[in-house]
């Protein structure tokens, strides 16, 4: 059979590599920043670099920027060789390359001025979204059409991984990003309360399930073999991976959600499943790490296995670690505490990055047709990294298990041993380490990207590679064939199969929850806010309080005597978006205005202005510029409109009475403020922030403790 000559596009691969080492290196940056700013509070440089904004930005730099480029780049590359085809279209490989990093231009932007949704890994404002929308399906469309014209009779299983990460991540960021605009920028999110927190958490589980870890497993797939020169060592526990794994992942969500207000129901499903996911977990790391049989001692010597090994033993203890975390008993020890920051790195730093650094090691000189600059500079790299996670790992541990037995621990008279700010400065010398360990890791990017950039110059890119396959012959099933490779000839019904499957999980968790009434009932004595606590509320977003405080008090003893009455699902039905929080850095605020302890508007005003003044020691930055900035009341009617179209009873027209409302209560506070010796405009936002603080937990009958 006459071979056909084509070219594979090494462009766009190169493209993406780039993209990739820079924005990992500007994402890690700010991971360091951010960690330093819980050690030295005065490095909250302006509103805009303040802890709450930039957090946000670091996680989304690493997640979309850093492994997003990371993932494209290995795609473009593997599968154009899986499929022996160049990709369908060079134009949409540009408009997918040049459109993904205006999203991230985008989001650097917008996350430090305050534009924010307030859900976490989906903090991006509705525009962006839309534009993720329309260059994701460039993505699906250019790689689809490349497999359908492949060469390649059979999809390889990394081609399956990637089918299912598509169609995935499609539908995730579909239902999260359900939004109601009330501005060209600003959104109100379409789910509330318990809806929205389920919503999220099936949502941020499954961005780190089907975007930081099926598209690595398919990236795994191809280059552990390629860099070992050995093939996978078993297909068979390639397809029990693949499918259970597609398949228990979607069910995991509502295990960040345990002991809250989410019915038992869900928790439970949550707890199940994520138990179930660590043996397809397991499967994949052993059918990576038994690939290198026979090839060990090759380990030693070779910088790019040491990378992938590293990697691939990192993916199977943090998803030894997630079903562990996910057991009632463990989760109420290290829900809310350092030990998840400890959980989450080691597979962001260990899996993502690890396995991302291995890849490029090996990717760029075959791309510029020239050995790699230095080896040694690359095991610097190696030893850099591992030390950098073990440095900030183990620290982070201690301090989730010492936050966690401080917050719960009683004097022998049955009072709380530890205030809340005492277990916040214990925590700094721990804080200290963890920046240390950044610091190493980060050290060993830079040491990579000059080894790149050597590399770099000493060859020239091939950016089209001349190759030749013969054309693709379709050939009926024969005897004795492997009954998935049906499955594998077939795309399409790969495609929709794997929908089915992500969709089972997705669909049973959430219709109870949206459809029957009686799983979030109501209490009546929960009013909507006013339009000065709505306005407060949006700025509590906007600064990202939920990065450091929940909203969120479980049954627990310990944290009913110092916050008071635990949560109910009746308390949040007019939230939109929820703000249940997943870390507590500071105390939780779901009772901070109620009870016979509540702080006055005064002490609220001093602790804005100069947090360590009412706290000593405290690590919260100062929020002076809510001081002097103006509540934007242009706003309140659009606001007030979108709110009544999510359902909340706002009477008819309030919308034009609304800001003389606001006035009004602002006035009442400001007159307080006055009698405290603080003279202060009601237009400033601090009053509006105050309202809300002031208002949280107001509508339940309770006793507050601190």
């Amino acid at each position: 059979m006459q071979a056909e000559q084509f070219y594979y596009d090494n462009k766009t691969v190169r493209n993406f590599a780039y993209a990739t080492m820079i924005w990992g290196a500007v994402g890690m940056l700010a991971g360091l920043w951010v960690a330093l700013q819980l050690v030295f509070p005065s490095l909250n440089i302006t509103q805009y670099g303040s802890f709450g904004r930039l957090r946000p930005l670091h996680t989304n730099a690493v997640i979309f920027a850093f492994v997003g480029n990371g993932i494209f780049m290995g795609v473009y590359y593997s599968l154009q060789r899986l499929c022996k085809a160049r990709m369908w279209s060079d134009k949409l490989s540009r408009i997918h390359f040049w459109g993904w990093q205006l999203i991230i231009v985008a989001a650097a932007i917008t996350l430090p001025v305050g534009l924010s949704q307030g859900a976490e890994y989906a903090e991006l404002i509705w525009p962006i979204d839309l534009a993720i929308t329309i260059i994701w399906v460039v993505f699906g469309w250019n790689m689809f059409a490349t497999i359908i014209k492949r060469r390649e009779r059979h999809l390889y299983v990394a081609i399956w991984f990637y089918i299912a990460t598509f169609v995935t991540v499609a539908v995730l960021h579909l239902v999260r990003s359900g939004e109601l605009p009330y501005t060209w920028l600003k959104s109100y999110s379409l789910y509330a309360g318990v809806q929205d927190a389920l919503v999220q958490w099936w949502y941020g589980h499954n961005a780190v399930a089907f975007f930081l870890t099926t598209p690595y497993l398919g990236l795994m797939y191809y280059y552990l073999p390629k860099a070992a020169n050995r093939p996978i060592y078993s297909y068979k526990l390639s397809i029990i991976h693949f499918w259970s794994l597609i398949f228990l992942y979607i069910w995991a969500g509502p295990h960040h959600l345990l002991y809250t207000a989410l019915p038992n129901w869900a928790q439970s499903l949550g707890v199940v499943f994520s138990v179930m996911l660590i043996f397809p977990s397991w499967g994949g790391m052993i059918n990576g790490l038994l690939t290198l049989r026979g090839a060990w001692d090759r380990v030693r010597d070779d910088v790019i296995l040491k990378f992938l090994v590293v990697a691939v033993t990192a993916y199977g203890m943090a998803t030894f670690e997630g079903p562990m975390l996910s057991l009632k008993s463990v989760s109420a020890i290290s829900h809310y505490t350092d030990w998840i920051i400890a959980h989450v790195h080691v597979g962001a730093l260990g899996w993502n990055g690890m396995m991302t650094f291995g890849i490029l090691y090996w990717l760029i000189p075959r791309l510029f047709n020239t050995p790699l600059y230095s080896k040694k500079m690359a095991n610097v790299h190696f030893w850099l990294g591992t030390l950098g996670i073990i440095f900030y790992a183990v620290p982070m541990y201690w301090a989730g298990f010492t936050q966690s037995s401080m917050w719960k621990q009683f004097t022998e008279g049955g009072q709380l041993k530890y205030t809340f700010l005492e277990t916040v400065t214990y925590m700094k010398p721990f804080y200290a380490m963890r920046s240390l360990g950044g610091t190493l890791y980060l050290a060993g990017v830079l040491v990579m990207l000059y080894n790149i950039y050597k590399t770099v110059r000493a060859g020239k890119l091939v950016a089209n590679e001349a190759a030749e396959a013969p054309a693709l012959i379709k050939e009926a099933r024969h005897a004795g064939e492997h009954w998935h490779r049906v499955i594998e000839r077939k795309p399409v019904r790969l495609m929709i199969l794997s929908l089915l499957v992500i969709l089972i999980g997705g669909l049973i968790e959430m219709v109870p929850t949206f459809m029957i009434k009686s799983n979030v009932p109501t209490i009546s004595s929960v009013k909507p806010y006013t339009p000065l606590e709505l306005q407060g509320r949006d700025i509590y977003v906007r600064e990202g309080c939920y990065t450091c405080h929940s909203q969120m008090i479980r049954p627990f003893r310990s944290e009913t005597e110092r916050y008071g009455e635990y949560s109910k699902a009746g308390e949040f039905v007019y939230d939109h978006p929820f703000q249940w929080g997943s870390k507590r850095t500071g105390p939780d605020l779901a009772r901070e205005g109620a009870g016979n302890l509540k702080n006055s508007n005064g002490w609220h005003f001093r602790h804005f202005r100069e947090p360590s003044s009412m706290s000593e020691g405290s690590v919260m930055p100062s929020y002076l510029f809510l001081m002097e900035q103006n509540t934007d009341t242009s706003e309140t009617p659009a606001k007030i409109r979108a709110m009544q179209k999510l359902g909340v009873p706002y009477p008819e027209g309030y919308d034009q009475i609304a800001n003389h409302d606001l006035m009004e209560q602002a006035t009442l506070i400001t007159n307080d403020l006055r009698n405290d010796s603080i003279r202060i405009s009601p237009a400033k936002e601090v009053i509006a922030l105050i309202a809300y603080i002031q208002r949280l937990g107001k509508d339940i009958s309770t006793t507050n403790q601190k």
